[in-house]
């Protein structure tokens, strides 16, 4: 069994989780049909506000391998490096936003990326409507995605 710890991102981790995004990244958006919308994490960072987020670092064995950024509403970025899938690193990211806000969450995921909704509603998260409008970060595509929220900790 691999050893998982969570703890906040710290600056030396940037390269590798720009690693892990662009990977993944291809992952979700080759899964809704959108792979020509693909920029880099380096590319939309900035624009996006990445940094202004509070972002947690998921590490097996002492390798970053995935990350997960969130405010107290919006669970914004969750992605985890494609040979670590199904691992437990994405629910053990999401444990760790809602028992750190303490709060209801709200995310959305690109339809037609059945696995990101599948780890969503497995860790209670509920589908609350579905919404259409241009891609954070890259505002030349058109994009539809499922809106969900969790209630946040009992």
């Amino acid at each position: 069994m691999q050893n998982m710890n969570i703890r906040p991102y710290a600056s030396g981790d940037w390269s590798r989780v720009c690693e892990i995004h662009d990977a993944a990244r291809r992952h979700e958006l080759a899964a809704a049909e959108l792979d020509a919308a693909y920029l880099t994490l380096e590319q939309t960072a900035e624009n996006e506000g990445f940094h202004d987020y509070e972002i947690r670092i998921a590490e097996l064995d002492g390798r970053v391998m995935g990350f997960v950024a969130f405010t107290q509403e919006e669970l914004a970025w969750l992605y985890v490096d494609p040979a670590a899938y199904r691992q437990g690193i994405g629910t053990a990211l999401i444990a760790a936003a809602l028992e750190e806000t303490r709060a209801s969450l709200t995310v959305q995921v690109l339809h037609g990326n059945q696995a990101a909704l599948s780890l969503y509603l497995k860790n209670g998260f509920v589908v609350i409507g579905n919404d259409h409008g241009r891609m954070p970060g890259n505002e030349t595509f058109h994009v539809s995605v499922t809106e969900l929220r969790h209630l946040g900790p009992a």
